[in-house]
């Protein structure tokens, strides 16, 4: 592997800053890049911070050398055709070569000498990937050197960073938001169950439904769940002692539920189910896996869960043997999820790529947080390690290993974990929380109980 270098690059408008695969090298997920001091009455601070085979990640700081704002873009152009595909803290959006980034209702105020900061994932050509020259804030080119234009206040105001998160997103994100989305039974007539043959019964149907669980509802085995269902727990509802099964079906919902004291898997997602949304259940105390998801399954987003008192957690691809069917598929996203002192498994992953694991937060977990094995490509990004000392690493057992990149994790008595090899760029939006703030994010947000849906 080669070493990284970090290139510090001054710009002006007239010189270029270019990163390329000389210039700035990749390792173990982390590629350093330049910095480009730009225009009248701003800075500009420009850096790659990921890249991979077709795709890269940047973040920008503004730093306002001008009169305070209370609103700006931010506009550049890309001379070898990068192209911008999510973005978070700012609204990206591009016309052929120029892009333009504007604030968010959170971090449009700029004071004198304050920053705003953001970033977003782009595709490149895997040939040259230059950073822009020159920028332009509310229309201004910046130099980097201008003072106010009006007299300055005898103190100067202190810089107050802006949040590197909006609002913590609770409705859907990820992988579920795309193949036309997730909306489980939409506007279908509501079914409210308080027993397992009613529930089964609901489950079961060929058409779409909003099935509400009320109670304590006991049952055993697994039950089949079918296409465009919503299923969503009235406060406290528990499904105690069986799971759910989402075979070969498609657009299914499950919010707000505890499930307890499961005898196999507490929800199994297998033979090519798509556009499934897991949100804001808690999974407490099972015999095998909390969420697994197999065989072919694809579309789908696992977030704002909590699992405890329980070993392994989320298995992703079932089987070492499996290539023919999981290869291009096991797409899946997991975000804002609390693996409280659970095992392992947080995910283990097999095949899929890329597979999104970002602002989850890892407590005590004594086995491993992240497995990327069997040629996956896994990235983890902005979760917070609170005392695991294997967060993440490739290959599990006798799992051959997967790519594991790793970017803006925050680590608090824990291992630095093992990260190497690329992964697919992510195709959708999201807001990433900064990592320092998600322990106080999720667990004030993660479970059943949180919401009312």
């Amino acid at each position: 592997m080669l070493a990284t270098r970090r290139a510090t690059l001054l710009a002006t408008a007239t010189a270029t800053a270019t990163v390329t695969a000389g210039a700035a090298l990749f390792v173990g997920g982390v590629l350093t890049a330049g910095t480009a001091n730009a225009a009248a009455g701003c800075q500009v601070n420009y850096s790659v911070d990921g890249q991979w085979s077709g795709g890269f990640t940047s973040n920008i700081t503004i730093t306002n050398l001008g009169d305070p704002v209370s609103s700006w873009n931010l506009r550049w152009s890309y001379s070898a055709g990068q192209q911008v595909s999510s973005a978070w803290n700012a609204t990206v959006t591009q016309n052929g070569s120029q892009v333009t980034a504007t604030n968010l209702s959170y971090n449009g105020n700029i004071g004198t000498g304050g920053t705003a900061s953001f970033g977003f994932n782009g595709t490149w050509n895997n040939s040259s990937n230059p950073a822009p020259n020159s920028f332009t804030l509310n229309g201004v080119a910046c130099t980097g050197g201008t003072a106010p234009t009006t007299a300055p206040p005898t103190t100067v105001p202190p810089t107050t960073p802006p949040p590197t998160g909006g609002p913590p997103q609770t409705g859907l994100v990820g992988w579920a938001t795309q193949n036309g989305g997730t909306t489980g039974g939409g506007n279908a007539s509501t079914t409210t169950v308080t027993s397992s043959s009613a529930l089964s019964s609901a489950l079961g149907s060929s058409s779409a439904s909003v099935i509400r669980v009320s109670g304590n509802i006991s049952c055993s085995g697994m039950l089949s769940v079918k296409s465009n269902k919503t299923i969503l727990g009235n406060s406290g509802a528990t499904i105690t002692g069986c799971g759910f099964n989402i075979s070969n079906e498609n657009n299914v919902i499950i919010r707000n539920l505890t499930f307890r004291n499961w005898g196999d898997d507490a929800i199994n997602v297998q033979e090519s189910a798509k556009n499934i949304w897991i949100d804001h259940n808690t999974f407490d105390h099972g015999y095998d896996g909390a969420v697994d998801i197999k065989r072919g399954s694809d579309f789908i987003t696992v977030s704002w869960n909590r699992v405890m008192n329980h070993n392994k957690s989320m298995l992703l691809g079932h089987s070492d043997g499996n290539a023919s069917q999981d290869v291009g598929h096991l797409r899946v996203t997991y975000h804002h999820n609390w693996f409280d002192a659970t095992t392992q498994r947080h995910p283990r992953v097999r095949f899929g790529n890329p597979v999104h694991v970002y602002n989850n937060y890892y407590y005590k977990n004594s086995g491993y947080g992240v497995a990327s094995t069997m040629n996956a490509g896994v990235l983890v990004e902005g979760n917070y390690f609170d005392g695991v000392s294997d967060p993440f690493h490739r290959g599990e057992g006798s799992s051959g290993a997967g790519s594991l990149v790793a970017r803006n994790n925050h680590f608090v008595g824990s291992g630095s974990g093992q990260a190497g090899g690329s992964v697919n760029s992510i195709p959708y939006s999201y807001t990433l929380d900064a990592a320092s703030s998600v322990k106080s994010i999720v667990t004030g947000g993660a479970g059943a109980g949180r919401i009312n849906p």
